[in-house]
């Protein structure tokens, strides 16, 4: 075992003991991190250098890659050069290593049109209706993980307009419901007549309920209403509601540490990515707004 590769284990390790992140997170990094090793060919940490930095980027992009994909990628190189940092060892700085720009093509995102007919395309009164339009609301009201949303329970003080859900890392943090999310829920609850603890439930062909609701039920159930709402599949999955609804915060004066902390990211360059989205619409409320006594 390299140098590299041991200060590698002992920072998984960390990750999971003193960082209490998820398995999931645990093999993305490591992923990450040894195709960045493989790449290299270096066996100590001590030859990171912005050279060879760049040309891993380079590397990336020519792999076809998403920028937001690549953005993943610095971002545990970055986490990684901080803790060796933490041990003493003099590596190249972080902060060195700038994120990718990332565009609206990178992270899919919908205008305010395609939004509101995707929030209103459920319309109906039946049980699976009325859930699908509180699962949407939900989502973009919160900014929940598809784990997070399905993961909630029905025994919450929905009136308060926040609640507790445990994310990444079985880190605890409150996210705040708006009204139109609440009567969703509220008239989605009515409706139930079954004694399932699930807040968001599976429903058989003849709408009962049939136990806690799956992460590809309500992929499925996002595609169904994208579809009728007449927007494109490939941009419409259960996370574009989460980069709606940080994009939103972001637009409407929201600062970035407090969007880090309403998405649950553990480190702010990973909320970052999202500012970069924002200039689209900045510039458009500057060209509709300002300077209008001057024309």
């Amino acid at each position: 075992m390299t140098e590299i590769e041991k200060f590698l284990k002992e920072y998984l390790d960390y990750l999971t003991i003193e960082k209490n992140r998820s398995r999931k997170t645990r093999e993305n990094y490591e992923r990450y991190l040894k195709s960045f090793i493989k790449f290299s060919g270096i066996t100590s940490p001590l030859a990171i250098d912005e050279e060879i930095v760049r040309d891993f980027r380079r590397d990336l992009d020519g792999r076809n890659m998403k920028r937001i994909t690549q953005g993943y990628y610095v971002i545990a190189l970055r986490n990684f050069l901080k803790y060796l940092m933490k041990r003493k060892l003099k590596v190249l700085a972080p902060d060195m290593i700038e994120l990718p720009k990332v565009t609206r093509a990178d992270i899919e995102v919908l205008s305010y049109e395609e939004l509101e007919r995707l929030l209103v395309a459920p319309k109906g009164g039946d049980l699976r209706s009325l859930r699908d339009r509180a699962i949407l609301e939900m989502f973009f009201s919160t900014g929940l993980r598809l784990s997070e949303l399905c993961n909630l329970t029905r025994f919450t003080d929905w009136k308060s307009g926040e609640i507790s859900v445990r994310g990444k890392g079985d880190k605890v943090r409150v996210v705040f419901v708006s009204d139109r999310a609440k009567k969703a829920v509220e008239a989605y609850l009515e409706k139930r007549e079954d004694v399932e603890e699930a807040l968001f439930v599976s429903l058989n062909k003849k709408g009962k309920a049939i136990g806690k609701i799956t992460p590809r039920s309500v992929e499925r159930l996002v595609e169904h209403w994208a579809k009728t709402a007449g927007l494109p599949l490939s941009k419409i999955h259960p996370h574009t509601l989460r980069h709606e609804f940080a994009t939103d915060l972001l637009v409407n004066g929201a600062d970035l540490r407090s969007v880090q902390v309403l998405l649950g990211h553990a480190n702010i360059a990973t909320t970052q990515i999202y500012t970069h989205l924002t200039n689209k619409e900045l510039k458009e409320v500057h060209e509709a707004f300002h300077g209008k006594r001057r024309r």
